[in-house]
């Protein structure tokens, strides 16, 4: 039988390769619904602190869920990478932005160390019982771990939702996931 370490790794292609088939133009179209379906999401809305994050090219768009955060009156802070550990930051519409780690644009302000009511978090997998599969350097589960009253909200696209991710001690499970394409994940109770 493979490792748990193994069919993440055949997993983390699998997306890939689908990623890299649909195209950056077509990922950007997908990520609208998706953002539309967090912007809906009732958690979403009633949080005051919000956690989002900046997009690679093969994530779920998330600049408009920003814009639209800003404008709505929510505080909103993005995760900035230093060494292996998220640091974050606030963002306003006035913050300067700067090419960080892995060429993610990152806001250029100093750290932030209030609290997190939601974290909007990207992974490359999803499972409808919140397992994420992450890109493997695991900033996303030890920054989670270190804030554990923030709700944890997924999202991506609908291929992104697969059967069962494999989980080790470390992963943290996500308490919903938000998937355009109409592949609502119901909401996990933790």
């Amino acid at each position: 039988m493979d490792s748990a370490k193994d069919i993440k790794a055949e997993m983390r292609r699998t997306i890939r390769a689908i990623k890299k088939a649909t195209g950056t133009e077509r990922l950007i179209e997908k990520s609208v619904d998706a953002v539309r379906r967090m912007e809906d999401y009732a958690r979403y809305r009633a949080a005051r602190t919000v956690m989002l994050y900046h997009p690679l090219w093969d994530e779920v768009d998330t600049r408009p869920l920003i814009q639209h955060a800003l404008s709505g009156g929510k505080r909103v802070i993005l995760p900035t990478v230093h060494g292996d550990d998220i640091v974050t930051v606030e963002v306003t519409a006035a913050t300067e932005w700067r090419k960080g780690d892995f060429g993610i644009l990152e806001p250029v302000a100093p750290p932030y160390d209030g609290t997190i009511d939601l974290v909007v978090v990207p992974g490359v997998a999803f499972d409808s019982n919140g397992g994420r599969l992450g890109r493997g350097r695991g900033y996303y589960d030890r920054f989670l771990a270190k804030h554990p009253e923030a709700t944890r909200i997924g999202i991506c696209f609908d291929f992104q939702i697969v059967d069962s991710v494999p989980r080790e001690p470390f992963d943290l499970t996500m308490h919903a996931v938000i998937a355009e394409g109409g592949m609502p994940v119901p909401e996990i109770q933790h």
